[in-house]
């Protein structure tokens, strides 16, 4: 499973970074699952086609989960990724500069946080 990891560099500079999630196979499932991720709480949270955030950092170390909708991420470098309905965020850029979060195309979203603990 991969998901887009946005993480503060040693500069003190957000980065992305792709991360392929390993993934047993579980017969029992018909399919394959990944180890467990210990998490400490869940977000469902709502904006409206017109937010664009400023640099910011992420309040904690979290999984964003998008359900509907998509966001454009922008870090300090200038890239920008586009992250659709479906898509993971590995949100650990929680000092630094942080990064840019902005609406596409004037489309509601809704996510879903997931706070991590400290282990994955």
């Amino acid at each position: 499973m991969d998901v887009v990891r946005i993480y503060t560099g040693e500069d003190g500079q957000s980065h992305f970074e792709d991360v392929t999630i390993d993934l047993n196979d579980y017969p029992a499932l018909m399919g394959s699952i990944s180890d467990p991720w210990a998490a400490t709480a869940v977000q469902f949270r709502e904006v409206d086609g017109d937010y664009d955030l400023d640099f910011h950092n992420a309040p904690r170390r979290q999984l964003v989960v998008n359900l509907l909708g998509s966001v454009e991420i922008e870090i300090g470098s200038g890239e920008v990724r586009r992250l659709g309905p479906g898509s993971i965020l590995l949100a650990e850029d929680v000092d630094g500069q942080g990064h840019i979060s902005r609406n596409v195309g004037g489309e509601e979203r809704s996510c879903l946080f997931i706070h991590l603990g400290d282990a994955s």
